[in-house]
């Protein structure tokens, strides 16, 4: 789960009406710093990216997967899945009343 602060930050791009990729990006900057911070030990930087992305998408966050032929199947069918759910529950989505 994001922290909250992550959260808020990428809320506050939303808001400001800045493209999914920038609100993503807060999500992979608290990804880099867990890896500096020795939280885990991803065997690179595109690993902690690609975590990030997927933390992103389950949050709300309109990252779409990866194109046919820039991924492996299985990694865009994730990213779809990742998708949907940010948009039923994700937290940077409204609730439903």
């Amino acid at each position: 789960m994001p922290e909250k602060k992550t959260i808020e930050r990428a809320r506050r791009d939303q808001r400001e009406g800045k493209a999914p990729t920038t609100q993503a990006g807060e999500f992979v900057r608290e990804e880099i710093e867990h890896v500096k911070e020795g939280k885990h030990g991803v065997k690179n930087p595109r690993q902690a990216i690609a975590i990030a992305l997927s933390k992103a998408r389950r949050a709300g966050v309109a990252v779409p997967p990866p194109a046919p032929g820039k991924a492996k199947e299985r990694t865009r069918r994730q990213a779809k899945r990742d998708l949907e759910k940010g948009k039923q529950e994700g937290p940077l989505r409204k609730k439903a009343a």
